[in-house]
């Protein structure tokens, strides 16, 4: 399987903070990582119909290649989940009782943070630049 894409907003506060949550706790560096302001996001969520102007939601790209039919695009807390039962530890199983409830309730609460996260968080002028042991997973820098 391809590495798993997570496309974010690059200016946000907490969706800087998640990228460098999964790079601390993503032992294998599976994940990849792309600003929603970018061209390759842009490609990507234009290919499946989706808005790449819509940047209060956070995606996850599966199984990513041209030659691959069966390419997924998870969106919200379904996004979410999906990096959360990458990881060991306590996140499987806490990812596992999420899930558990339904989408819409999830989703309830994602949109609600989503609504308030650069009043909470802040927001940065621009995308801010990983370090350089990181740099190589960022597909548009």
């Amino acid at each position: 399987m391809p590495n798993p894409i997570v496309l974010y907003d690059g200016v946000c506060g907490l969706c800087n903070r998640l990228v460098r949550f999964i790079i601390r706790r993503d032992r294998n560096a599976i994940f990849r990582f792309a600003s929603l302001q970018g061209a390759f996001a842009s490609r990507i969520l234009a290919s499946h119909h989706l808005s790449p102007g819509d940047l209060d939601t956070v995606y996850v790209v599966v199984a990513q290649n041209s030659e691959h039919p069966g390419e997924l695009i998870l969106s919200r807390s379904d996004a979410a989940l999906f990096v959360l039962k990458q990881f060991g530890s306590l996140y499987k199983p806490a990812a596992f009782l999420l899930q558990m409830l339904p989408r819409f309730f999830r989703d309830l609460a994602y949109n609600m943070v989503a609504r308030r996260r650069y009043r909470i968080f802040g927001r940065f002028e621009t995308c801010p630049l990983p370090g350089a042991q990181d740099r190589s997973r960022f597909l548009d820098l």
